[in-house]
């Protein structure tokens, strides 16, 4: 049995400006995570068993443009294997689905580095990273591609789009509390109407999408400075931003509100918007209580994480 696993991800700084040429701030979150494994099988086709999202099937049921059969059908095409080999292939996943944690991404990643080191392809985490990029763009349009990369080097990353991918120090530990609106926030929409923004008056959006970018480059000097605090107030900057790209919601707001009141230093939503997640910089003693407050909020779940 071959098995591969891979982390969700949060995006601190920089979402949906990472799209336009400017940096983004993303970490890994190991307390979730997407988990396949893939065995030898007896019976002929390559079954896949994804309990999570009431999958059971063969490969050739599916649709070729289906996320996990992509990814199936591009590997064994890039590997040159012929004739497909009789698999079972066991997904599971605690990363809610389409909520700004990665949850595609994670599946391809893992999905990607079990299969190759199961039919002995070799793959370097370049390697994979580029080739599940490849996949999140049949599924997100014009992703910028920090999903697959910091899911692929479980690391946190400061990313520029087609430039630079560097990983970078946590100088001292920072404690974030996670809320989800419990509401599904496919990427690919809100990425499409920022475009229409943008294409409607880029003058205005490339000055927005600067001011992000300092926002971005100042909390990788803080984190690598351990000056943490300041984060608060550079979340609820970027925070405003993206609400003028009308990618926030109602209940975004309310929760990163909540956050707020229950004395988080900052709290911003993260990800595509429109739903999913928000995050807020805590007092690691002050986390329950947060969390439970987003709870009263509407949360539908919160994660304490710690980012180091």
């Amino acid at each position: 049995m071959t098995t591969s696993t891979a982390p969700g991800k949060i995006i601190l700084f920089g979402e949906h400006a990472v799209v336009y040429g400017r940096p983004a701030l993303a970490v890994p979150v190991t307390q979730v995570h997407a988990d396949v494994d893939i065995s030898d099988s007896n019976s002929a086709g390559i079954w896949i068993d994804a309990p999570d999202i009431n999958l059971h099937a063969e490969l050739n049921a599916l649709p070729s443009d289906h996320p996990i059969a992509s990814v199936i059908h591009n590997l064994f095409f890039l590997s040159r294997v012929s004739p497909f080999p009789k698999l079972n292939i066991k997904i599971t996943s605690t990363i809610p689905v389409a909520s700004g944690l990665g949850s595609g991404a994670a599946v391809t990643v893992a999905l990607t580095r079990a299969l190759s080191s199961h039919i002995n392809y070799s793959m370097n985490d370049e390697q994979i990273n580029q080739f599940a990029y490849e996949i999140e763009k049949l599924h997100h349009g014009t992703p910028s591609g920090i999903d697959n990369t910091v899911i692929t080097y479980a690391k946190p990353v400061y990313f520029v789009k087609g430039q630079t991918m560097e990983t970078f120090q946590v100088a001292k530990p920072f404690t974030i509390v996670i809320g989800d609106t419990g509401i599904s926030a496919p990427t690919k929409e809100s990425v499409g109407d920022v475009r229409k923004l943008w294409e409607a008056d880029k003058t205005k959006w490339e000055n927005v999408f600067d001011e992000i970018a300092d926002i971005s480059f100042s909390a990788r000097r803080v984190i690598e400075e351990g000056w943490t605090k300041m984060l608060g107030a550079l979340m609820d900057e970027n925070h405003v931003f993206l609400q003028s790209m009308t990618v926030s919601s109602p209940e975004l707001d309310k929760l990163v509100s909540a956050a707020r009141n229950a004395g988080a230093l900052g709290a911003k939503l993260s990800g595509g918007g429109r739903g999913g997640n928000m995050i807020a910089l805590v007092e690691a003693d002050r986390a329950e209580t947060v969390a439970g407050s987003l709870m009263e909020a509407g949360a539908k779940s919160t994660i304490i994480t710690l980012i180091a």
